[in-house]
């Protein structure tokens, strides 16, 4: 079996986020041949965190399955590279002026929407205005909270007024939940302008989409068509792809890599992901509204065992906030915070807590959840903790156990920017913040930070927040997770998009 790293010049957002780089799977001659990328096949994949209550709905879209299905059948305006560069999507160019705060953005002209529909700036406010409005229920409402006019100013222009200024309004408008569909459609529809058309959904079981004739984007929609089966279960998506029923899957545990060696018709794809391990303990609900008892949690959990014997090395340390250490915005400066009985023992006994922490968790909260729940068990029950581990069916969990649950596993995939990560995660007003964590100064330096065009006073500001979050708020990350997806290779396939969905 062949293991390697992305080789397929796919953004790194489209090869972990959204999976948009379903879009370049390639049907070639012989596989592992240098030979340029012909059309056809159909292409099977396996993808875990299903649910039957998963829509097409891109304001809604929060786990991998939803991710990758919504990535085959919308674009965004903007798109994030692999070195982190903003390029054009369905958007040909952006320009703002001094201070950031108007924004006037030029789409592609020539694209047409899955119904025949051709794209206008009249396409792109409706979408947009989906996510805002006081009645809005989109997940990242939040995102264009400050926009305070938004308007067509021509049939391929649009301009976006905001309260304050925002340098990263572009790298925002390529987060994936802003998917772009016809004027006057219903947003479940799955109408949009991606590689492929929805033929048929089942939620929570499959869905079949086939390649777009009218793609306006040359370079993706090389197969025919594609299946995204639901496989929750970890084992059960190894098996599909040992056996041959998929051609793809996503989120292979580590433990499942020395099997999948063993067999010459798989090839292991690993990549350093921004995408991170999440127990979220809610700041606003007793008996996590304490700060020492989630100081006491932070210090209980045993990152480098989880890294260890999880995750087998595939990945990266965690230090309780979601910036990965790549990102231009990194706070190098904060200490990494590491497994430490003693100080556990101090702050739980301050605390003043008693009884049991329990942790709710689902096999498909992310694919090494409950593993890595029980490591952190062990630990904490080292340093006096009373832990316990609360498993639920995978069915629901994110509508009704994530956001909602006082102590809670779920993952985090990355953002383009360090401010969209930490706007969505942190932030007072942000709907998908999972520890409904509270800061007034954090709140602030973000607003301040983006509006900002100074690259050191605004670095700056960003370490100041990420060691807020660090210190204060009710996230234990302890891991960065690498994406890691399985394909076979057989005797005419050689899939090019490695990590899509991941």
């Amino acid at each position: 079996m062949h293991q390697q790293q992305s080789q397929t010049g796919l953004s790194r957002r489209e090869l972990i986020g959204s999976g948009a780089a379903l879009a370049a799977s390639a049907v070639l001659p012989t596989a592992g041949t240098a030979q340029a990328p012909q059309r056809g096949g159909n292409l099977i994949i396996g993808l875990n965190s299903a649910s039957s209550t998963d829509g097409l709905d891109p304001a809604f879209f929060n786990t991998a399955y939803v991710n990758c299905l919504g990535g085959q059948l919308y674009d965004t305006l903007t798109s994030v590279d692999e070195r982190m560069q903003l390029k054009p999507r369905l958007a040909e160019s952006w320009e703002t002026g001094p201070g950031a705060k108007k924004w006037v953005i030029r789409l592609r002209r020539g694209v047409t929407f899955h119904n025949g529909k051709p794209l206008t700036s009249a396409d792109v406010v409706f979408s947009l205005n989906h996510h805002r409005g006081k009645d809005t229920k989109s997940a990242v409402r939040h995102y264009l909270a400050p926009v305070v006019d938004l308007k067509a100013t021509g049939t391929h222009e649009v301009t976006l007024e905001l309260e304050n200024g925002n340098a990263d309004m572009a790298f925002l408008l390529s987060d994936w939940h802003f998917g772009i569909v016809p004027e006057g459609s219903q947003f479940k529809d799955g109408v949009g302008t991606g590689a492929f058309v929805l033929e048929s959904f089942e939620p929570g079981v499959r869905a079949r989409t086939r390649r777009n004739p009218n793609d306006w984007f040359g370079e993706r929609g090389y197969v025919e068509s594609v299946e995204s089966v639901a496989i929750n279960d970890s084992t059960a998506r190894q098996s599909a792809l040992l056996s041959g029923s998929v051609h793809m899957i996503n989120f292979v545990l580590p433990n499942a890599v020395p099997v999948l060696e063993r067999n010459p018709q798989v090839q292991l794809f690993n990549i350093t992901g921004s995408g991170c391990n999440v127990f979220a303990t809610r700041c606003d609900m007793a008996p996590y509204d304490n700060i020492d008892l989630r100081l006491a949690l932070k210090y209980a959990i045993d990152r480098e065992a989880i890294l260890k014997t999880v995750l087998r090395g595939m990945g990266k340390l965690g230090n309780d906030h979601a910036i990965p250490d790549f990102d231009p915005q990194y706070a190098q400066g904060i200490p990494q915070r590491a497994y430490d009985i003693d100080r556990a023992k101090f702050h739980y006994a301050k605390s003043g807590h008693s009884g049991p922490v329990v942790l709710t968790v689902a096999d498909g909260a992310f694919a090494e959840a409950l593993p890595m729940a029980q490591v952190f068990q062990a630990s904490a029950v080292k340093a006096g903790i009373d832990f316990r581990i609360n498993r639920v069916s995978m069915d629901g969990y994110y509508a009704n156990v994530w956001l909602k649950n006082p102590f809670c596993a779920f993952n985090w995939g990355g953002r383009a920017t360090a401010d969209l990560m930490l706007s969505t995660a942190y932030a007072s007003k942000s709907p998908l913040n999972a520890s409904h964590f509270k800061s007034d100064k954090l709140d602030e330096l973000l607003v301040r930070a983006r509006a900002e065009i100074e690259p050191a006073k605004r670095k700056q500001m960003y370490h100041e927040a990420q060691l807020i979050v660090h210190q204060e708020a009710g996230e234990i990350i302890p891991v960065f997770n690498n994406g890691s997806s399985g394909s076979r290779v057989g005797d005419l396939v050689d899939f090019r998009a490695p990590a899509a969905c991941m």
